[in-house]
């Protein structure tokens, strides 16, 4: 079981290094630094400060719940003629061990990324591909994978229409190095993502996480709603949301099966 829980927590190291892609996704009609904002390869500095709570897990009682927090930090750099975007993030991890409720909390496993981002002629349209590394710095065993991890990540957002947003996140990774007896990481993301803008800074819409495991076969699908509300202060974008979440498609034990994701995001012009 404990296996299984944490090949969830793997997967939601992914979705938390590389999620919240509606940075103020609906401040457009706020002025052209907001409009800025929602694209996620934006030539922007961000924190952001993003919480998953899992309130049931496929598998376990319905009592068993879990929780992670993650704290994100973005900043566009350039190498000679070439503009990346390099994303870093580290989660506090609070998860069940098992059907019995005991929970265990450690800090899990440092993730970055780096986004090499490709001229599409059309500033509103943004597509970038990169590296992805992952440091075993879980300070619980239990709560991280006991090995580095290598993989790459393919983003696309297309903001052409100030009213409706969207696009993909494409990541995969795997272990490398020593296992310290642990199964090998073998994992696929694919993020869809949309934004339709209700007026006023309000916006709504969904970016969920589907997940598929190579080393197992175990998957999970969900899918979810999102308000949330855009608001800029002096030279700071503040983007708060909530984001219910259902899963409609799983296989293994230990899948967030009903969670609630919300967020601060600062972004800074």
């Amino acid at each position: 079981m404990q296996k299984l829980l944490l090949r969830y927590i793997r997967n939601g190291v992914i979705a938390l290094a590389l999620t919240a892609v509606g940075q103020a996704a609906a401040a457009q009609e706020q002025g052209g630094d907001l409009a800025q904002a929602n694209n996620p390869l934006a030539d922007i500095t961000a924190f952001n400060i993003q919480n998953y709570y899992i309130d049931r897990f496929t598998g376990l009682p319905d009592d068993v719940d879990g929780n992670q927090m993650v704290l994100r930090f973005a900043k566009p750099v350039q190498i000679g003629d070439s503009n990346w975007l390099i994303r870093a993030s580290l989660p506090y991890n609070s998860f069940p061990l098992g059907d019995r409720g005991d929970t265990v909390s450690s800090v899990g496993d440092f993730d970055i990324f780096a986004a090499y981002q490709i001229d599409t002629g059309n500033p509103a349209v943004s597509f970038a591909i990169g590296p992805q590394v992952v440091a075993p710095t879980a300070t619980d065993d239990r709560l991280g994978s006991e090995q580095w991890q290598l993989g790459l990540a393919n983003v696309y957002f297309n903001a052409t229409s100030p009213v409706f947003q969207y696009g993909y996140l494409l990541t995969w990774r795997g272990g490398v190095g020593e296992t310290h007896g642990r199964d090998r990481v073998n994992l696929g993301a694919f993020q869809p993502f949309a934004f339709y803008q209700l007026g006023d800074g309000w916006y709504t819409g969904g970016a969920p996480v589907w997940t598929y495991n190579f080393s197992n076969d175990n998957y999970n699908v969900p899918l979810g709603l999102r308000i949330g509300k855009a608001i800029k202060r002096k030279d700071t974008v503040f983007n708060i949301f909530v984001e219910p979440q259902w899963s409609v498609f799983h296989e293994g034990d230990g899948q967030p099966e009903r969670q609630i994701y919300f967020a601060l995001n600062m972004q800074f012009l």
